[in-house]
């Protein structure tokens, strides 16, 4: 053996400790390159991680989400793939640029005051001092990237390949300026995308203003959520078809004035007909507000309207208001508006309403529908491609319902506005020439450069000003998948990805323009399957989030628990396609998992010949571990195998919630509860061969297994893996290669043999438990049945604790004994001796005395109508279940009371 600087240890404690092994383990790993990746002869497995914002914080959605790809990355590592697992953050535009703003309000600076090029210090600086945490978080969760190739979407090569993207648009006339309605943050100060947009339910009015026709007594009544737009109400628009309105259209009104002269507005505004109108909606007459709202905005082009924008960007009143309603937060204008209407007695009425208000997302401020210069991509031959590389199957979905949502957004896709009113992120790479005297009608046509001019190309003047925006965050980020590869070599390599693990939240912002951007830029698709992870919610259906406080601090469960603990549990509750109801004490079932595990491996150890750990004096034996095989070491050889053959498949299938179940109940059933307990009597033997056969076996299924578990629960496996025995330097169990199916060992008569020992051992077991048997006490058996084999008995014997067991077809149940069936076989045990019959049966007899007193209760109470039809559903039904299982535990101790007569 070679010296060592492995952090193994020889002595194994009785129960096992994360703490003490997890920042160990991860630095050898770190230390020895066992995550490093460069191109070789192997075939790639690559996956890119979704980077998470620099001002994010750990929360259980990336325990999911990176938990799925670490262990997908850790297998194929183990199955001889080259697993390149590339991590990186977002510089998250607005969100970072939102955390400075205030980060320097704080102390006392005004972001606008100090300049552009000042303040982005404060973010490369805020960047460096917090940008990293979720890094360092996510490696106490034991990820196993290649941290060589850690990217941020601002480093300068990614940058230019950013920038590159978008002037080779322009060039190809995907990319254009226009004057469009946006979605406006006014907390922001900037355009926001759709996808950016939430909707929430409010509870709001509905008022009715009266508006006087011109040159008539009449009123025409439109009905409005924002009373405070009035004042850019440019018409009034009604149905053609709507008979109480005929005599209105082409007439015109004025919106009302104040007295002593001083106006609202003061404007005369047609009445027009369009079809857009909804004659049940209101009073079937709605004002018209082209510069904010959509809609209006549409009907405005169409009928040649005033546009008359009335908002500055923070969204207060401007100059085209009354002088007495500018400077305004628009929610206190609609107060002023109401105010004023009331008072001169033209608020027809006023009703509650519900309306649905969208909110930015990152803002979290009702969002403005706003006309504004922006930059837009044509997005429809973008997406012609994307959409049939989805439809072929070249690119998969998991849960495949998503490409039903996929193809809708697609097919309907709109242009997408990439310009943010912000200054941190990829600054629009056009420039506009100021000129001087000598500039030529060219000058007005902006200069699109991945480098920054000189000159302006048509006149030479070096008066040239850069746009003032930045690009959508998204739009750096849809070509992730590829410019994280620095060289052509790397690209060749590693692109396409392998798998991209995501939420569906994200499935237009992101997904869709990754496709997009790949078979544009790379003529390839980006990923070849796609895994929508679920959302965590409480145990109330609530999505976890930091604003409402029912999300646990991952590290705090890390702590408590251990990282493997939480990695297993969240993936063993995680089925695909399903929301995950989550609590931090559902970690007990990962932690009791690592813990079964933990005494396993210790039991096998402390089997060892001469009880030290990792001692070179013993190894397993490959010739001996073919030699004394009796009934337990077929089936476990063969349980293992088919269990390997289900794990690989339900993993092949993107089914990680069911590997988790398949590899728990191997470990736990399978091969701790049963098959460690039918070696027992041959580990303590006198033969030292038999002895050495079966650990060997024993140890080499074990190891094997722990290789099966160690993607899901990498340090535990390590740990046990390494006190095995003493290993190279740099030997790692994530390095170690999977084991393979093999069919030939796949014995299904085993099988069969051993599912007929564990139910007949389990139905002696319940009959000891029904019949207050004492388990130091011996029994003995009765079986009637031909079909069980000698080896079969010896088993059921040794784990039932049987004295003397009898097999026949010809047996006949004996007075005062317990049965059971189990399939064609049925079992007694007799009675006699065992325990006091007499108070037995007094005991018994008590007990059905007061459970049919319980039961006449509760069904007392279920035939009380009014209970059951006042009361909560989830209430009856629990109600109903609690009879059923009173019903059935009543029908058994009547049997077991029989049993003893």
């Amino acid at each position: 053996m070679t010296e060592t600087n492995s952090p193994r240890r020889t002595e194994i404690p009785k129960a096992y400790d994360p703490s003490s092994t997890e920042d160990k383990w991860y630095k050898y790993w770190l230390d020895n390159g066992l995550f490093d990746s460069e191109p070789n002869d192997r075939s790639p497995f690559t996956i890119a991680i979704p980077p998470p914002n620099i001002t994010g914080m750990l929360t259980m959605g990336h325990i999911l989400n990176n938990t799925i790809q670490d262990v997908y990355i850790r297998l194929k590592r183990m199955q001889g793939f080259n697993s390149c697992w590339v991590p990186g953050t977002d510089h998250a535009s607005i969100a970072t640029e939102t955390k400075v703003t205030k980060f320097l309000e704080e102390k006392g600076i005004d972001k606008y005051k100090i300049g552009r090029e000042e303040f982005l210090k404060h973010c490369q600086e805020w960047r460096k001092e917090y940008g990293g945490i979720i890094i360092q978080q996510l490696k106490k969760l034991g990820v196993s990237c290649d941290w060589r190739r850690e990217r941020f979407t601002m480093d300068d090569d990614y940058y230019r390949e950013v920038i590159k993207a978008f002037v080779d648009l322009y060039k190809e006339g995907k990319i254009y300026r226009g004057y469009r309605m946006v979605n406006w943050d006014p907390a922001n100060k900037s355009a926001i995308s759709d996808e950016e947009v939430l909707y929430r339910t409010v509870n709001g009015k509905l008022w009715y203003f009266r508006y006087p026709v011109i040159g008539s007594d009449k009123y025409i009544v439109v009905a409005t959520t924002r009373p405070e737009t009035v004042l850019g109400d440019t018409g009034v628009a009604v149905n053609p078809n709507d008979e109480r309105y005929k005599g209105f259209i082409g007439k015109k009104v004025k919106l009302p004035t104040l007295p002593a002269g001083r106006q609202v507005v003061g404007r005369e505004i047609p009445i027009f007909a369009d079809e857009y109108v909804d004659m049940e909606f209101g009073t079937g007459a709605v004002k018209v507000t082209p510069a904010h709202d959509v809609n209006d905005y549409e009907m405005g082009q169409r009928h040649k309207l005033e546009i008359v924008n009335i908002f500055n960007p923070d969204a207060t009143t401007n100059k085209n208001v009354p002088d007495w309603l500018q400077g305004l937060d628009r929610f206190e204008a609609r107060k002023k508006v109401v105010e004023w209407f009331e008072q001169n007695g033209l608020i027809e009425k006023i009703e509650d309403y519900q309306n649905k208000v969208g909110y930015s997302e990152r803002g979290g401020v009702p969002i403005e529908p706003y006309l504004s210069e922006q930059w837009f991509m044509k997005m429809k031959e973008l997406a012609e491609p994307a959409i049939e590389v989805v439809r072929k199957g070249k690119v998969k979905f998991y849960p495949a319902h998503w490409e039903k949502t996929y193809f809708h957004w697609m097919e309907n896709i709109s242009d997408w506005c990439i310009s943010r009113q912000l200054w941190w992120g990829h600054r629009i790479p056009v420039w506009y020439c100021i000129g001087d005297d000598h500039c030529k009608i060219e000058c007005k046509e902006p200069i699109v450069s991945v480098d920054p001019p000189e000159k302006c190309p048509h006149c030479g003047s070096k008066n040239l000003r850069q746009d003032e925006d930045v690009l959508d965050t998204w739009a750096s980020s849809w070509i992730w998948a590829h410019a994280i590869f620095r060289t052509e070599e790397e690209r060749k390599y590693y692109y396409p990805t392998s798998l991209l693990v995501t939420g569906p939240d994200i499935i237009f912002f992101w997904v869709a323009r990754m496709i997009m951007a790949g078979m544009h830029f790379m003529k390839d698709i980006p990923f070849k399957d796609v895994y929508f992870t679920s959302i965590i919610r409480d145990l109330q259906g609530r999505k976890m989030s930091k604003s409402l406080g029912n999300s646990p601090d991952p590290l705090d469960v890390i702590k408590e628990y251990g990282a493997d603990a939480l990695r297993f549990s969240v993936l063993y509750l995680a089925p695909l396609g399903q929301d995950v109801l989550f609590s931090t004490e559902k970690c007990e079932l990962g932690r009791n998992f690592a813990n079964k595990i933990w005494n396993a491996g210790r039991f096998l150890l402390m089997n060892l010949p001469v009880g030290k750990v990792g001692a070179e004096n013993f190894k397993v034996d490959e010739k001996l571990i073919t030699t004394h095989i009796d009934f337990a070491d077929e089936w476990i050889i063969s349980r293992f195998n088919e269990t390997l053959d289900e794990f690989n498949k339900a993993m092949d299938s993107f089914e990680i919630n069911n590997a988790t179940k398949i590899i728990y109940s191997f470990v736990w059933n399978d091969f701790c509860d049963w098959y460690i307990e039918m070696i027992k009597n041959r580990l303590y033997g006198d033969n030292e061969e038999i002895k050495s056969a079966v650990l060997s076996r024993a140890l080499s299924i074990f190891e094997n297994m722990l290789k099966m578990v160690h993607p899901f629960m990498p340090f535990l496996t390590e740990e046990i893996y390494q006190l095995m025995k003493e290993r190279e330097e740099g030997e790692s169990i994530s390095t170690s290669e999977f084991p393979k199916v093999k069919n030939d060992l796949i014995n299904l008569q085993a099988d069969r043999e051993m599912k007929v020992v564990v139910d007949i051992v389990t139905a002696i077991r319940n009959i000891r438990g029904e019949m207050n048997i004492p388990p130091s006490k011996k029994i003995n058996v009765l079986l009637k049945t031909n079909e069980v084999k000698e080896r079969q008995i010896d088993y059921i014997k040794k784990l039932a604790k049987v004295e003397d067991l009898k097999s026949g077809g010809n047996i006949t149940k004996p007075k005062a004994s317990a049965s059971a069936i189990v399939k064609s076989s049925e079992i007694y045990v007799p009675l006699e001796g065992l325990i006091d019959l007499s108070v037995e049966r007094q005991r018994l007899q008590k007990e059905i005395t007061r459970l049919e007193g319980s039961l006449a209760g509760i069904e007392k109470k279920l035939s009380n109508e009014k209970f059951v039809g006042g009361a909560p559903a989830e209430v009856v039904e629990k109600e109903r279940a609690k009879q059923r299982d009173w019903q059935e535990n009543l029908r058994k101790l009547k049997e077991i009371l029989d049993s003893l007569s």
